[in-house]
């Protein structure tokens, strides 16, 4: 999956109010396919237990629970989205 469409898929896990924290680093993440566990190591490292973070080391899950650890980040791509979208809208 190209890393823009990543992005989306992780902010709107979180506008949808999907990740929610159950530990200390430790999520419940409600994905398209299922619930997965993430896991925000100590170092700030991410480990998730879907199919794709698996195989390919990064997912939309995983994603999320990195951006909701970092505000600035969260807020910069809400405002790149959000841009991104009023461009498609005015295209139509």
């Amino acid at each position: 999956m190209p890393l823009d469409r990543m992005i989306e898929k992780a902010y709107d896990l979180i506008r949808e109010g999907r990740v929610e924290q159950i530990n200390n680093g430790v999520y419940n993440v409600v994905g398209e396919h299922g619930t997965y566990i993430v896991v925000r190591n100590i170092d700030g490292s991410v480990t998730c237990n879907c199919p794709g973070f698996t195989s390919k080391r990064r997912c939309s899950h995983s994603l999320a629970v990195m951006m909701i650890n970092q505000p600035v980040l969260l807020k910069s791509i809400k405002r790149e989205i959000e841009r991104e979208d009023k461009w498609r809208r005015t295209k139509r």
